[in-house]
């Protein structure tokens, strides 16, 4: 029976009146070689048309496969089925004593879909979420299952892959022994005079939020490793009541604060996973770009503030240590990620996104890949300097284009 398919915000319906979802691994090949064009939506967190099929595609979910975690405690790595959950990855891999280095700051979101666009947390020395795969298990056109590890020289092609080169049933990541954290939350960290290495690099990972309705920054939060020393916080005042991102939200699905300290997995998120978001009211947009000119690009914001407080719910500064991926936002350098929740309204969000491009542009931000942005195909495949690399493996991978979709055509320069 027809449906309507929408991602998690709402704000995109794909073509596709149906969302397959196949029980068995045989049963996600046979559909894959029956079909001409297939995109895969994982937990629907993006927002754009990413994941949208063309209009004779077919769209299919992983949550039907078999939730597939198995955790080699010796080896020191998981392997996770393709739809997975980073929550319910996360509390199998703790009950084994290991933890994930890194998490998003939403546990809600799939492993496969979050790595394949280049999904990240925060912290100086803390890759993206894809650094901690070793291995991906494809299923690639027509229908045919593979394996890709690092010892493949195309490796750095195939885990950031915005499912360009087929259907990723399975990772395996690299874990190491758990860990404990405690959260601190501070409040009025003025701009100017912000000594911004300093202060991201003031605990394991740090997250800073503004609304832009004033120059500074509202919150800041660090995730200490108890493991580690407590560094001075002296430029903010500690909080006195447990906040949320968003001004004025309850703080009472945000995980815990005040200094107690508990698993990684229940502080390295900004959200508890026993709350689970059934819809987004909101957009989403970030650009990651060269660390060093952060504090450049933050007051290059400061300049159009009012324009984008009007439309804004809240902004987060992060930081992500450089990757190999080559699709990676964060490939070859280290960087500082600027993400801005907007409010649901595409119509006045729009006019904002292209303003905020346009004072970014001087220090070449790259966008997040599922995330809205307006920057023109040219400029972001400018951005990658294995882009040609990329667009070789995909022509080898899949020649006759079951994968590639209008956004992947437009953006990359694919073609089908």
């Amino acid at each position: 029976m027809a449906e309507t398919v929408t991602n998690w915000a709402g704000n995109i319906t794909f073509a596709a009146t149906e969302l397959h979802r196949p029980p068995t691994l045989d049963a996600l090949c046979s559909l894959v070689a029956g079909s001409t064009r297939v995109r895969v939506l994982g937990s629907g967190h993006s927002f754009n048309e990413i994941a949208a099929p063309d209009a004779d595609g077919v769209l299919l979910s992983l949550d039907a496969l078999p939730v597939d975690i198995d955790v080699d405690t010796t080896a020191r790595t998981v392997r996770v089925g393709g739809g997975v959950r980073y929550a319910e990855l996360a509390r199998r891999v703790h009950a084994h004593g290991l933890a994930l280095p890194n998490m998003a700051s939403l546990p809600h979101i799939s492993v496969a879909g979050s790595v394949a666009t280049g999904t990240h947390g925060s912290g100086v020395r803390n890759g993206s979420l894809a650094a901690a795969v070793r291995e991906v298990e494809i299923v690639t056109a027509p229908g045919t299952p593979g394996v890709m590890g690092r010892d493949d020289k195309r490796f750095g092609g195939v885990v950031t892959s915005l499912g360009a080169l087929g259907v990723v049933t399975a990772l395996t990541l690299d874990l190491e022994p758990a860990f404990e954290v405690e959260q601190h939350v501070f409040t009025e960290l003025p701009l100017d005079g912000l000594d911004f290495e300093t202060v991201a690099g003031a605990a394991y990972s740090v997250s800073l939020f503004t609304d832009w309705r004033a120059p500074g920054f509202r919150q800041v939060w660090l995730k200490r490793r108890t493991d580690q020393p407590l560094a001075d916080f002296p430029w903010a005042e500690p909080a006195t009541e447990a906040l949320h991102p968003v001004p004025g939200m309850p703080a009472v699905n945000c995980t815990e604060q005040f200094g107690v300290p508990g698993p990684w997995h229940e502080r390295l998120p900004h959200f508890r996973a026993e709350f689970t978001p059934s819809s987004g009211n909101e957009l989403q947009s970030e650009y990651l770009l060269p660390r060093g000119h952060a504090v450049d690009a933050l007051h290059a914001i400061d300049g159009i503030r009012e324009t984008v407080a009007g439309v804004l719910q809240t902004c987060e500064v992060r930081t992500v240590a450089a990757d190999e991926q080559w699709l990676s936002p964060a490939y070859g350098r280290d960087s500082v990620a600027l993400h801005f929740t907007w409010v649901a309204d595409t119509e006045a969000v729009l006019p904002v996104v292209r303003e905020l491009e346009s004072v970014l542009e001087p220090f070449a931000p790259r966008p997040h890949w599922g995330k809205v942005f307006a920057m023109p195909a040219e400029v972001v495949r400018g951005r990658y300097p294995r882009i040609d690399d990329f667009r070789a493996l995909v022509r080898q991978v899949d020649p006759s284009g079951t994968f590639t979709n209008a956004f992947l055509t437009d953006v990359l320069g694919l073609t089908r």
